[in-house]
């Protein structure tokens, strides 16, 4: 099969697409035909070699841990019935979804209604699980003004739709004027863009004295996540769950001390790790944000727009990503186009 592997760490430049021997099955496992593979940040931080707490792969590697397709094949006892099954999973910390076939356990599989694509899918098991999980922590509603930073991300993008469901009123930034098109289609108003200087003028303009913000959400860190807080109302909500525009070693981040300092009064929560499964409880509370995504795609809550790239191009769409040329979920399509 073929395969984007990594030998040395450093720049995109170094996913290269081999040949390599199809992966089988174990005992509880599946192997999947790959339509469509996540790209995520980390897979970038990973690939460079600096990804902070998060342990790094021995090489060579497959990078990859979010996977779509058709189960074509079962291992010792999984029942056949999984054969030819329409399935996303997140792979855990084990890579290889930048490949034509995966191989997983069988208790990660999510089975796909018919009208749910695979690009679309990937982007909601690993992506879409962190949103509904920031959705639970956040709680927005209709009194709620709730401004999303970098919301024509993968993260972001959802976010915004989520939110207007839930009766909020949204404020979406973004880089550039595309971007912020993009953010005011999916419903944010006003939309605005981040590089101009006196967006927050532009901001509180919009929303007049009556309509403060009572929600960030975040996912950028720096300077333009300390200019959202500067527009929170006190005691107003700051969601954190990345820091895309510093880099993936956690410098700039912003935590609920710094978010005090900007915003007095601010309930500050870093949306990572146990934080983001904490309200969600049960065995399996990762599973359960996931099928909590999943059926949120089914409602029309969550639209993922997604930027897709061949397989043999992973190292542009890795240099896209990290340079904020994309939106919504990247993903590589190791078979060709899919049909939505």
């Amino acid at each position: 099969m073929r395969a984007i592997r990594l030998h040395a760490f450093g720049p995109p430049e170094n996913l290269r697409l081999e040949e390599v021997p199809d992966p089988e099955p174990g005992p509880g496992e599946v192997g999947i035909a790959v339509v469509a593979a996540g790209v995520h940040l980390l897979d970038a931080a990973l690939r460079a070699g600096r990804a902070g707490g998060f342990p790094l792969p021995e090489l060579p590697t497959v990078p990859g841990r979010e996977v779509a397709g058709t189960v074509d094949a079962v291992g010792s006892g999984v029942p056949e019935r999984w054969l030819g099954r329409r399935v996303v999973a997140h792979l855990g910390m084990v890579p290889g979804g930048y490949a034509e076939r995966a191989v997983t356990a069988v208790e990660r599989l999510h089975e796909l209604p018919a009208d749910l694509p695979e690009d679309r899918a990937v982007a909601l098991v690993g992506t879409g699980r962190t949103a509904a999980g920031i959705l639970r922590l956040a709680a927005p509603g209709p009194s709620d003004t709730v401004l999303v930073a970098a919301a024509a991300g993968g993260i972001g993008s959802l976010l915004v739709g989520a939110a207007r469901e839930r009766g909020a009123r949204v404020v979406g930034t973004a880089g550039g004027a595309a971007k912020v098109a993009m953010v005011r289609d999916l419903g944010a108003d006003p939309a605005v863009d981040y590089t101009v200087p006196g967006w927050t003028d532009t901001v509180r303009e919009a929303l007049g004295g009556d309509r403060p913000v009572t929600v960030v959400c975040e996912g950028l860190g720096g300077e333009v996540a300390r200019q959202a807080l500067g527009l929170l109302a006190p005691g107003g909500r700051h969601l954190a769950y990345g820091w895309a525009a510093t880099g993936f070693d956690g410098h700039g981040a912003i935590g609920p001390e710094e978010a005090e300092r900007v915003a007095p009064g601010a309930v500050s929560r870093w949306v990572t790790g146990s934080a983001l499964t904490e309200p969600v409880g049960g065995s399996n509370p990762v599973r359960t944000l996931e099928e909590e995504a999943l059926t949120l795609a089914a409602e029309g809550v969550f639209r993922p727009p997604v930027t897709s790239f061949p397989l043999v191009e992973a190292a542009r769409a890795h240099a896209a990503l990290e340079g904020r040329a994309t939106t919504g979920k990247v993903v590589l399509l190791p078979r060709g186009p899919v049909s939505s």
